[in-house]
């Protein structure tokens, strides 16, 4: 069928086709002044949600953030906030709602029955790039969709702060039995720790105040002294030099007098000969001296070897000592990290406590109420205009689908085209009466001219 034909038979079943559009605009018409009125109230809510919790300073990662509009769009549809807002209007107790309930013969309980009736009616609308989410709900009465309305704001409201605060409640609860086995684990390390410090003796695990190596470190240094002084009384007996016993008073006192008397007898054996009473005196003085002062000598390498035998012996008991003692440390070290340990998983647990006891006290939202719902003045649907609009247009298609229809069932020569397709022969014209010539050539023109 080319464009021509359709429009022939259009124009032949014209009347078909308006008949069918005056029949579907008067019932769309009618239907739309029979429905009964719905009125639509809208409750404007805006998420202050900026990525930092207020009460922990956390932020959040984008993911987070980009997935928290669709789910707080999915709390407020949730059968909890239905029934948050069931309690707080007290619907279940109203007797109307009591028969229509046992009217409805429903499964259910009351309570979701009405749940699940209000949010039936229930319209979540949201930008795609706005943090505002209006809560719209649709009734036959204004007053019940504005309190409606409200009501699903007040409860979302307040369920977002229960979402928030319940699991810190648990998790306070959770870190408080926690804490009560991580102190007595403390407790038992510290106790450990110094019953370990009372059998050892030990005051600190610092090496650096560590009063044993230090006697090492003193001892070692008078072994040193002594095996120098000593090293010192051998070369004085070689030689005349000695830089440690002229310390000792006595001995560079004999020394002095020594030299003293060694110069006078020096002097006298010039003046005086060998038998002479004076060189005789002086001779046994300086041999007395040096006698003396050999025997000082002598005594004081003695007491310095005695020494040394005691400072060594000394020296090894307090390095069996310090040696054992750096063993006991090094244990009293790995208490010491444990009873670390310990207090540093404490400490943690114990500001995590505080953390989640301050999140699970804490009434704030990230919701508030923009614009709270109003009562309508006039109706949500049915929408007249609209509809009248819509029933033109399937009106229309309606009526041309008919006429369309009733064509196939009753088909009718409508051109010469049909003529030349039905009965496969040429048409050497078309006589119509009553129309002049030049109209008459018009109009066997014109279907050939549209094809």
């Amino acid at each position: 069928m080319d464009l021509s034909r359709f429009f022939l038979i259009i124009l032949a079943r014209r009347k078909l086709i308006l008949f069918a559009l005056i029949i579907t605009v008067s019932t769309t018409f009618l239907v739309s002044l029979l429905l009964p009125k719905s009125y639509k109230s809208t409750a404007t809510l805006v998420l202050t949600h900026k990525g930092a919790d207020p009460v922990t300073g956390m932020i959040q990662s984008a993911q987070q953030i980009a997935g928290y509009m669709a789910t707080q769009l999915d709390v407020i549809k949730s059968s909890r906030t239905a029934l948050l807002v069931v309690d707080q209007l007290k619907l279940d107790q109203s007797e109307a709602v009591k028969k229509q309930f046992e009217g409805s013969s429903s499964n259910m309980d009351l309570r979701d029955w009405l749940a699940d009736f209000l949010l039936k009616n229930l319209e979540i609308e949201t930008s795609r790039d706005s943090s505002v989410i209006r809560v719209s709900f649709k009734s036959a009465d204004s007053s019940f969709a504005s309190i409606i309305a409200n009501a699903f704001a007040n409860a979302y409201q307040e369920l977002s702060i229960r979402l928030t605060v319940e699991p810190s409640q648990k998790a306070a609860a959770y870190f408080t039995g926690q804490l009560n086995v991580l102190r007595d684990r403390l407790e038992m390390a510290q106790k450990k720790l110094s019953q370990y410090q009372h059998e050892k003796g030990i005051v600190d695990a610092d090496y650096r105040l560590d009063v044993e190596t230090r006697r090492l470190n003193e001892l070692s240094s008078q072994l040193v002294s002594v095996q120098t002084e000593r090293m010192g009384e051998n070369s004085s007996r070689e030689g005349d030099s000695h830089k440690v016993v002229v310390r000792n008073m006595l001995i560079s006192g004999l020394k002095k007098d020594l030299s003293q008397a060694e110069s006078k007898f020096s002097d006298i054996s010039q003046k005086f000969g060998r038998n002479h009473p004076n060189y005789t005196g002086t001779k046994a003085e300086v041999e007395k001296l040096r006698s003396e002062l050999n025997r000082h000598l002598k005594a004081t390498t003695e007491n310095a070897m005695d020494q040394e035998v005691e400072i060594r012996t000394a020296l090894d008991e307090q390095r069996v000592k310090v040696l054992t003692l750096n063993r006991a440390r090094d244990e009293l070290l790995l208490l010491v990290r444990e009873v670390e340990g310990a207090q540093q998983a404490y400490n943690s647990a114990m500001q995590r406590l505080n953390q989640t006891t301050l999140e699970g006290q804490s009434n704030l939202s990230s919701v508030s109420i923009l614009d709270k719902a109003k009562i309508p003045d006039k109706p949500d649907s049915p929408k007249l205009l609209l509809n009248m609009i819509l029933s033109v247009f399937l009106g229309t298609l309606l009526g041309v689908g008919i006429g369309l229809l009733a064509e196939m069932v009753d088909r009718r020569v409508r051109s010469a085209e049909d003529l030349v397709d039905i009965l496969q022969a040429p048409v050497l014209g078309v006589i119509q009466w009553g129309v002049p010539t030049k109209k008459r050539r018009l109009q066997l023109t014109w279907p050939r001219l549209i094809r």
